[in-house]
């Protein structure tokens, strides 16, 4: 539920952005943002949207780690762990590249998980067995959800061209991760296919997805 009501706020808070923040590039760059041509934003030069973008998910990243390591000791169920540590494996890559382009754009980023990531974490070490699984699951749903409308709010609204390649390359993963989250959920409540199957589907990465940052890893947001 907090993680729900988290998400009501932060996608409240992008759509209350000045109308020039909301305009695709290059129609909504400043008029004091640097060109390299004309219309053209000049490489690492952030608008509103991309701070915004750069801190949310800063954030829900470094609490996906957190909660990933958390499940992976405390899930039962084997297909909960494998997935939480595919959570760990791809959110920490995931975290490292957004923290690169960060520091090349001189933005700040948050060293800690947000409010939202620590209450979800202090409700999760309190509950044990099934119920742990199906609460951890089920935050993982939501929060991918949000993460996708933050991605694309980046693609479609974002400046920084590092920033929107990052967020391009990383949606498919992220709607690869939530398709994984509702078919373990589904089987928790006896509603899809075999557990193994979305086992080892969990441990296994698109093979068509190009990954942020030009290298040969995988991406996540």
């Amino acid at each position: 539920m907090m993680r729900l009501l988290a998400a009501a706020s932060l996608l409240a808070t992008l759509g209350a952005m000045p109308a020039w923040s909301q305009a695709p590039n290059p129609a909504g760059m400043r008029p004091s943002t640097p060109e390299s041509a004309p219309g053209l934003p000049a490489p690492n030069q952030p608008n509103v949207p991309d701070r915004v973008f750069i801190r949310a998910a800063a954030v829900g990243g470094q609490g996906e780690v957190e909660l990933g390591q958390l499940a992976e000791k405390q899930g039962q169920n084997s297909a909960i762990q494998r997935f939480a540590r595919r959570m760990v494996q791809d959110h920490s890559h995931a975290n490292e590249q957004l923290a690169q382009i960060a520091q090349a754009a001189q933005v700040p980023v948050p060293s800690g998980p947000d409010a939202d990531s620590k209450a979800m974490h202090a409700q999760l070490v309190s509950l044990q067995d099934g119920e742990f699984d199906r609460a951890y699951i089920r935050g993982q749903i939501a929060a991918h959800q949000v993460t996708a409308q933050l991605l694309a709010y980046e693609i479609g609204s974002g400046q920084d061209s590092q920033l929107q390649k990052f967020a391009e390359e990383t949606l498919p993963v992220v709607l690869h991760h939530l398709a994984l989250a509702q078919d373990i959920d589904a089987q928790l409540t006896g509603a899809a296919a075999p557990i193994a199957a979305i086992t080892a589907a969990a441990s296994q990465a698109p093979a068509d997805q190009a990954p942020a940052g030009g290298n040969n890893n995988r991406t996540v947001r």
